[in-house]
């Protein structure tokens, strides 16, 4: 996990990453910004889920979290698209 990021790098954030879509159903990994805040804790960072919806600006997320299926809300700027397939 980055702690932080180099000083060219400090405050910026990739616009690509802050307007990217994704739809229902796509698998995501949670890749936190430090540039930007997230609303939870630490642990979920490198986590993946599933996409469940949109919710205002954020996506609703359903990650397993100790074997249990739990449900974030995320800014896409903390998300990464990843090619995996449904089990």
């Amino acid at each position: 996990m980055v702690l932080h990021k180099t000083p060219r790098q400090k405050g910026k954030f990739s616009l690509t990453r802050y307007l990217q879509t994704f739809q229902p159903g796509d698998f995501v990994a949670v890749a936190q910004e430090l540039s930007f805040p997230l609303a939870y804790s630490k642990r979920i960072q490198g986590k993946t889920g599933k996409v469940i919806a949109l919710r205002g600006k954020a996506y609703e997320v359903e990650i397993s979290d100790l074997g249990k299926p739990k449900r974030y809300f995320i800014h896409p700027i903390h998300l990464k698209k990843i090619n995996i397939q449904a089990k």
